[in-house]
This record gives structure tokens, sequence and C-alpha cells, in this order.
């Protein structure tokens, strides 16, 4: 290495270095502790990492009595779930459970889902976690590939995993007391507190994607290292010490980020089980919560309650509501902020790469239709069909370089690689301010008549009108275009057919124009609020 080159590098070195001390000691994560706490940590951290096991560890070697999981049942402080897990670890290994198996976790919000995480990490398996809103053959499908040695979920999943070849099962929530099934608090109550010998090999966390345009896939992560965090909080001001509602799914990568924050920043995290609008305003209020973490889905049916109700809402506590895990429409966006003021975040990712960019309300405000700008760590990058990387203002495939990038699917595939940039499936472009445009899915793209049409440009500008509540748009096959565009739309008030295409008429190219347009009473999701195109491919032409 040359005397100039290492120079460059130890300048950038020392560069991270700063960054990190200075968001670090901004988000109160820096600060003085004794001796044999600071110690204590360093020990921890050794011999059980960074992941669920030495995370969580960490916590109750320097918070031992703070409060760190609220959910129905009440309080647990970080002690006690260190010592609820240590219990849960022995129980699930004398089951047979060891290091480089698979468990699977089907839990709704609440204290059974870090429990199951905790303990699963400390014997050295891996956790895979499963959507609570697949049907039972994809559970079947997903469970065939996987192939984990045991499964611990809630009662009520009990019926869908029915067809599930796994013997070995927990009930981590249970409503029925008669249930003989071996239930999580049994196994806690039964089985020695004290703390245990870390494994030779550390847990892999593995999220499903969505599933929306097929079988849902298995993407492992190893544990993420502190420039994860650096990197989420250069551009979100999260805080040590906050109270944050995750109404957002655990299971998915949005949710379960900020329980791993939660590691780090020491914050008490407040769940329900079950999303409901009115009850998660009225958590984040009443459990004095500063951050809540959503989907977008989420914000609309929240401000879809009657004005009389978010008039009784006091959310003057809440500082930052983070957002993710599917397209976040700019009336919506807007409409947040104008009713809670500008406290909305919202980041742009995928379970392959995680976050891409954040949007801050500063670039909310300045352009709401855009993802914002990519943060500490990240770069992304726009290329074209050849690798290549294209100039500011030009459409092509969104790559995406962090450390944050996940191992390859559990099948053996994995993701596009450029140069060490992984493809996040989308295509967009940046814009002048240097903020990115996601214009939607690389493979959601159609060929009308010869011209490329992208369908989230065009729902995009369809949200804009007055009485459409929300909008999904896909190509189908045409004898004469080769395809066409169909919207679905959802309407707040009465509009019809026509007035929507003379809306989209006078504000995109003619070519744009959707030639169909069905109205539904709502949008098929998913459990992450994603928009299930393949069962509106899947409807019959022309209905409603």
């Amino acid at each position: 290495m040359t005397g100039r080159n290492l120079a460059g590098t130890l300048s950038s070195r020392a560069a991270g270095v700063g960054t990190t001390v200075r968001v670090l000691g901004r988000a109160g994560v820096i600060r003085p502790y004794g001796p044999r706490t600071l110690a204590s940590i360093g020990r921890v951290v050794l011999r059980w990492g960074t992941g669920p096991a030495g995370g969580f560890a960490t916590l109750a070697a320097r918070s031992p009595h703070q409060v760190g999981v609220v959910d129905e049942l009440g309080e647990l402080t970080w002690g006690e779930l260190h010592r609820r897990s240590n219990s849960l670890a022995r129980a699930l290994a004398e089951r047979g459970v060891g290091e480089g198996d698979s468990v699977a976790v089907m839990c709704r919000n609440h204290r059974g889902f870090i429990d199951a995480s905790i303990a699963v990490a400390k014997l050295g398996a891996d956790i895979l976690y499963l959507n609570t809103a697949f049907a039972g053959p994809q559970l079947v499908d997903v469970l065939e590939r996987e192939a984990p040695s045991m499964i611990i979920h809630d009662e009520e999943f009990t019926g869908l995993l029915a067809g599930a070849h796994v013997e070995r099962r927990v009930l981590a929530w249970t409503d029925d007391e008669g249930d003989s099934a071996e239930t999580l608090e049994q196994l806690v109550s039964a089985h020695d507190e004290g703390d245990l010998q870390p494994p030779d090999r550390h847990a892999r966390i593995v999220i499903l994607t969505s599933g929306t345009t097929g079988t849902p896939k298995g993407a492992p992560r190893k544990e993420a290292g502190i420039d994860a965090a650096v990197s989420l909080l250069s551009r979100m001001p999260l805080r040590a010490g906050w109270r944050t509602h995750i109404a957002a799914p655990l299971f998915h990568t949005w949710g379960f980020a900020h329980l791993a924050l939660a590691m780090l920043l020491g914050s008490t995290v407040v769940l329900r089980r079950t999303f409901d609008p009115a009850t998660a305003l009225r958590t984040a209020q009443d459990e004095r919560c500063q951050s809540m973490v959503v989907i977008p889905v989420m914000l609309q049916r929240m401000l879809a309650l009657e004005p009389e109700r978010l008039d009784e809402v006091d959310l003057s506590r809440v500082e930052v509501v983070a957002s993710s895990g599917s397209a976040l429409p700019a009336t919506l966006a807007e409409a947040w902020m104008d009713r809670f003021g500008d406290n909305l975040y919202n980041i742009y990712g995928s379970t392959e790469v995680a976050y891409a960019s954040i949007a801050t309300p500063e670039d909310l405000r300045a352009d709401p239709t855009s993802a914002g700008k990519p943060p500490y760590g990240t770069v992304v990058k726009i290329l074209d069909e050849r690798g290549d990387e294209l100039p500011q203002g030009e459409t092509g495939r969104i790559f995406v370089g962090n450390g944050l990038l996940f191992e390859g699917y559990t099948s053996g595939d994995s993701k596009e690689v450029v140069d060490g940039l992984m493809s996040s499936g989308d295509v967009g472009w940046f814009d002048a301010d240097g903020r990115l445009h996601v214009a939607g899915r690389d493979d959601d793209m159609i060929v009308s008549g010869g011209e490329n049409v992208f369908p989230q440009e065009v729902e995009d500008c369809l949200v804009t009108h007055e009485q459409v509540q929300e909008v999904a748009a896909i190509g189908v096959d045409d004898d004469d275009y080769g395809q066409r565009l169909r919207a679905f739309v959802v309407r707040s008030g009465e509009v019809s057919e026509d007035e929507l295409r003379e809306h989209v008429k006078a504000n995109l190219a003619r070519f744009k124009v959707p030639r169909e347009i069905v109205f539904l009473d709502e949008l098929p999701r998913n459990a992450t609020g994603k928009i299930l195109k393949r069962e509106l491919a899947q409807r019959e032409e022309g209905g409603s």
C-alpha cells in the first residue's frame, strides 16, 4: 500500500469513527458507566455477540431494573427477560434444540416473541420468523423447505399449522387454560434461571420475504454490528431510554429492526398483540411513548378515524413516527404531518438490502413523493441493464451497498449483485437535490403500445384525487397493445371511471391513462401492509 493510499484509508477510518461517535453521542448511547458495569457489558458482548442473546443480556447487565417490555400482561424488566430466557433455553435444550438447529416462531407482538427469540439465540440455533398472515398452504411449504426442529407459536395458529410436519411445538400465547399443549410460561417457571454457557456459534435471524408475487423466501442475516444502528440513527433522531410503541409486526424486517435497536438504545418496547387504529393512538398516548413504529397502512387507518376521535388524542410526546414496509403515498405523508406535526420518517428498503434511504420530515415537506436520501454507510446507485451507472434524473434499477445485505436466500438463490451492490428489485432515479424516487418494482413495468409504463406512477397520480382513498394498478394482456393498465380503486367519495381517467390524463402522458378502473371496497394486503397484486391479477376481468 502506498503512502497516499494508507493516508486515505486512515482518513476514511477516522471519519467513520468520528461519525459513529457523533451519532451515538447525539442518541445518548455514549454515557458514563461505572468500571464494573463496563467490564460486565464487555464480557457479555465478547461471549454472546451482538444478536438477541448478547444484546438483551447487555441490557440486563447495565439496567437490570429498567422496564424493558410492556404488553397486555404487564411489564418485564431487562433483568426479568434475561432470567426468563435462561429458563426457556434450558427447557428447549431438554427438548432437543441445539446449535445449528432452526426454530420457527409464529407469534404476534407480545413478550413471548421476545422470550423465544432470546432463548433460541442463547442455544446457538437459528430463528425463523413466520408471517402471521400466511395461509395454511404457504406455511406448510415454507416449513417443509426450511425444516425447523421446533415451532413456538400462539394458540390461535394451531389450526393453520395442522398440516406441518414439525412434531415439537410450544404455545407462546394461549387464551384457553384447558389446552393440554406445553406453554412457554410453564417451561419458564419449571427451569433454572441461572446463566448459561455461550454456544460456539451465533444464531442467524431468518426473515421471510412478503410472498406478494410467489412463495415466500427465507432471507437470513448474521448479527448486525454497531454500524447498522449508526446508519439508521444518522437520519432518524431516536434517543436512548425512549418508550417506543412498535405497532409494526415484529416478524417483519421493520418491526424487528426496532426490537434490535432497543438492545442498543435501552428503549422500553411497548407492544399490543394486534393492531387497532384507535388502540394504537391511545397506547402511544397513555404509555407516554416518544416514538412509534408503523407501516403505511396503519397511518392510513389511524387517519381514517372520525375527526372527533383524533381530536381526543394527544401525541405531543411523540417525536418520531418511523414508517416502512410498503410505499408511502404522498398524500398520506402530508395528511399525517398536517394532523400530528412534522414527526414522520419514511424508510425505503427491502428484506434483502435492509434500508436504502430515509426521508425525513424536511424531505417529505419538500417532496412527499421522494424516498429521501441514503443514510450513513449506505451507497445507492441507479444502473442500466448493462450494470453501468445512469446520470441524475434517468430511471434505472436501484442497487444498494451497505453492511446489512442478506447472505442469499435459504434456497441457495440470491439477488443480483454488481460491484458489491445488491439489487433492491425496484427501479427509480435521483433528483437534482439527491433524493431517491422509486418508480416501482422492476418486474412491474409494462409495455403498452410500445411505451414503458410503471404502475406506481399511475397509482401515485390517482391517489391525489380527493375522492380516492387508495389505488393499485397492474398490467394485463391486451391483443392490440400487448399490455394495458388496469387500476383498482377504493373510493372515499363519489367519483366515476371517466372522471378518474381525466384526472390521470391531466397529469400524466396519455399512454399512462388506465384502460380499465375497477372499484373495490378494499385492497387485499398482507400483514405488513403490502398490496397482494397477484390476488388482483386473479380477479375476473371487469369484476368489482
